[in-house]
């Protein structure tokens, strides 16, 4: 505080000094009658040869030392970091289309696709025949699956929605080799971590979009906003069969009639 006033001092005295009003005038003839005019001219040659030069015009005008100023180019420095921040995330966006690029499919060959979609779970057969008999009668079996990174418990005649299953169409037929768990009416088999000699059987039916995710990224007082729209591509399954457990028989779903009882006749009582 004690800087502040005595620059603030400084300054009203170099203004008046400098100023062209006549009270400053007045002030520099007070001066030059004290002192000699060798001294001043030494430390003020300008203002002794010409009291009013072009430049003391600049030189009038007070100047308030405050800590705005400060705040103006933290101002400027967010104004530039909003723009940092923007070309940045245009790159990351640019970087993550360009790694989300899959490679084509045309550029695999019949090993390498086996071979990946073992390591999903799933082995594709081959299209669907005429001759195949895919809706078969209910049976009382279920199983647990596992397709990627994701566990179904299905049945027979089921549908299921999954991640979009790469190198097969729509009615090629496929084996889901990864079954965690095969149960029935009279026994459960849990595998360890996978049944062995176990299989359900599927169609493709669909390729599919799943609804719009949006994602929405802020970050405040940054002038920064994303917004993007995600639809999942998914694959629709039909269980056709599931096979490494013994079939019950079909129990038949109709319940026993119930004998008919006869309710006891009411007897009329002559009062």
């Amino acid at each position: 505080m004690a800087n502040r006033r005595c620059l603030y001092a400084l300054t009203r005295q170099a203004s008046a000094l400098f100023s062209t009003n006549p009270s400053a005038r007045s002030f520099i003839a007070h001066l030059t009658a004290k002192q000699p005019l060798k001294i001043l001219s030494t430390r003020f040659p300008a203002i002794c040869t010409n009291p009013e030069p072009a430049w003391c015009t600049h030189c009038s005008r007070f100047r308030h030392f405050s800590s705005n100023r400060g705040n103006d180019d933290d101002d400027d420095d967010d104004e530039d970091e909003d723009v940092d921040y923007e070309e940045t995330g245009e790159n990351s966006e640019d970087e993550s289309v360009s790694a989300s690029g899959s490679r084509p499919e045309s550029e695999y060959s019949a090993e390498e696709k086996e071979e990946e979609a073992a390591a999903i779970g799933y082995k594709v057969i081959g299209p669907l025949q005429k001759s195949d008999r895919v809706f078969k009668p209910y049976e009382p079996l279920f199983a647990v699956v596992q397709i990627g990174s994701h566990q179904f418990k299905v049945s027979n005649r089921d549908c299921i929605f999954t991640e979009r299953l790469k190198f097969c169409e729509v009615n090629d037929k496929v084996i889901l080799n990864k079954v965690l768990l095969l149960g029935s009416s009279s026994q459960t088999i849990v595998g360890r971590p996978i049944v062995p000699d176990a299989a359900v059987h599927a169609v493709v039916e669909e390729h599919a979009l799943d609804a719009k995710v949006l994602i929405f990224k802020k970050k405040r007082r940054k002038n920064y906003r994303r917004t993007k729209g995600h639809r999942q591509e998914l694959t629709k399954l039909r269980i056709t069969d599931i096979q490494g457990i013994e079939k019950p028989e079909n129990i038949g779903t109709q319940k026993p009639l119930r004998a008919a009882v006869k309710k006891p006749e009411k007897i009329a009582v002559a009062a």
